[in-house]
């Protein structure tokens, strides 16, 4: 039986909030390294999904960003025309 074992991988530091270190601290028997590491491939998984799917789109930022505008105004005047409902 042979043992490789691979040096060769990056290594990443991470600050985390005190209140976190302190609950899984509790937990020493997790491998937070790995848990760290999935959620990271799991993120990068879908940003790349999405590079994908954007990677032939002419839609630039500020088209975005005027939709966006455009939702919230819609969703903004429904509410409103609710809370008239509602007083009436």
């Amino acid at each position: 039986m042979h043992i490789i074992i691979d040096d060769t991988m990056p290594s990443m530091t991470l600050s985390i909030p005190e209140d976190l270190h302190r609950l899984i601290s509790k937990h020493n028997e997790i491998k937070w390294s790995e848990i760290a590491r999935r959620a990271m491939w799991d993120y990068a998984k879908k940003l790349n999904l999405l590079d994908e799917l954007l990677k032939n789109s002419e839609m630039t930022e500020e088209d975005a960003i005027e939709i966006g505008r455009k939702i919230k105004e819609g969703m903004h005047k429904r509410h409103m025309e609710k809370l008239d409902e509602t007083d009436n």
